[in-house]
């Protein structure tokens, strides 16, 4: 089956028509000698925007604000995601997300707008613009502060929401059991979203059973808080955090350190919206990227 035919679906939750759906394929691009990353390309033209997903996401999280913004972008499976390649060392924080992103963006979008990060894609985002601001002209973080992943270890799953089945099974009998975890983590969202985010992030293995098609990371996230705060600091491309109303991954003092490290950081709040902002109120951040952006 073609993997975009369900933008059809997409479209027709944003009240789209299908003529708005452009030109969409996945390509490879080699990060280092035989590990390749998997990369979403929308539109022809030169891409104007760079996506990067949080853990246990993949590329296609953005499906929704990528067609409400109808503008040329790629969005990128990080290592040890969708259909990217696994680390030996399963060390997929941002430190060595931003080394591969970086190639990535060399190649194919240096010339791009913004790059916008959720979560973890977020923190890549921080320092990929810290040790190559050539890339990044502007970067836009989604619910993620450098102090974020402490937060997030301290959580409860009910606070946590569908970021708690990245710690949960591994592989379920069928992938309905899947489908049904995803759905009653993610109560903002509809149903059939959630399951075509489902299949999009599972595979089959040999055996009949289902697992997710991300790999478990063993270091590199939570090793970086006190660095990613340094590269916050050192910014000096226009920011724009935007955080749920109805999230805890940014904490009051975190936001304030954030705000005192790089006071020109802009900051902006969407109601309604837990900590997958991009799925809960896609119309509402595709406005705002937009806006920054322009």
């Amino acid at each position: 089956m073609d993997e975009f035919a369900s933008l059809t679906e997409v479209a027709d939750e944003l009240g789209l028509p299908h003529d708005r759906i452009p030109p969409i394929r996945r390509r490879p691009v080699e990060v280092s000698p035989g590990w390749m990353t998997s990369v979403v390309t929308w539109g022809t033209g030169p891409p104007e925007l760079v996506f990067l997903h949080g853990g246990g996401q993949n590329a296609r999280t953005w499906d929704l604000v990528a067609l409400c913004l109808d503008r040329p972008a790629i969005a990128v499976d990080l290592p040890g995601h969708g259909h990217s390649y696994w680390r030996d060392d399963h060390d997929y924080g941002p430190v060595r997300n931003a080394q591969a992103v970086a190639t990535v963006v060399e190649r194919l979008a240096p010339d791009a707008a913004a790059v916008v990060g959720m979560s973890l894609g977020g923190l890549t985002t921080i320092r990929l613009a810290a040790t190559r601001p050539d890339l990044v002209r502007r970067a836009v973080l989604v619910d993620v502060t450098p102090g974020s992943p402490e937060v997030a270890a301290r959580m409860d799953d009910r606070q946590q929401g569908a970021v708690a089945l990245t710690h949960g099974p591994r592989t379920f009998s069928d992938r309905d059991a899947m489908v049904a975890a995803a759905v009653a983590a993610s109560p903002r969202r509809p149903a059939t979203a959630v399951r075509r985010g489902v299949v999009h992030n599972t595979r089959q293995l040999p055996d009949g059973r289902w697992t997710w098609r991300y790999d478990q990371p063993r270091t590199g996230i939570t090793d970086s808080v006190g660095l990613l705060w340094e590269d916050l600091a050192s910014l000096t491309m226009r920011v724009l955090l935007v955080t749920g109303a109805e999230s805890e991954f940014v904490s009051g003092p975190d936001l304030a350190e954030a705000r005192r490290r790089l006071p020109s950081m802009r900051v902006e709040t969407v109601d309604g919206a837990g900590h997958a902002v991009q799925s809960d109120r896609p119309q509402e951040l595709a406005a705002l990227i937009q806006g920054f952006v322009r």
